[in-house]
C-alpha cells in the first residue's frame, strides 16, 4: 500500500493562519535596574491570541529575573487567502 502524500507541515501550519512573529522585549536586571536591555525573538504564532508568545512570557515571569518593561510584537501572516488558488488543469511535457 502506498503512503499518501501529505502536504508540509510548515504549509498547513500557514493556512492554519500561523505568521511570522517578532518579539522586542525590554526588560531590566535586578542588578542594574537603570539600565533597559533588549531581547528580540522571531517564531511562527497566530495573531492576535498569539499563544506561543504568552507561554514564552509566563515562563520569564516564572524562571527569570528580569523585570519586563514592555513587549512589543510584529506580526506578518505569511500566506493570505488571496494568495491561494487552485489549478484547473496541469500540463503535461514529453
Amino acid at each position: 500500500m502506498q503512503a499518501r502524500p501529505t502536504a508540509d507541515p510548515d504549509f498547513q501550519k500557514m493556512l492554519a493562519g500561523y505568521g511570522l512573529t517578532t518579539a522586542r522585549i525590554l526588560y531590566r536586571m535586578p542588578d542594574h535596574p537603570a539600565f533597559l536591555q533588549t531581547f528580540q525573538w522571531q517564531f511562527a504564532d497566530v495573531a492576535p491570541d498569539y499563544p506561543r508568545l504568552k507561554q514564552f512570557l509566563d515562563h520569564w515571569k516564572r524562571e527569570i529575573q528580569a523585570a519586563i518593561h514592555s513587549v512589543e510584537v510584529m506580526h506578518r501572516g505569511l500566506i493570505a487567502p488571496h494568495e491561494i488558488r487552485m489549478a484547473r488543469e496541469i500540463g503535461h511535457l514529453h
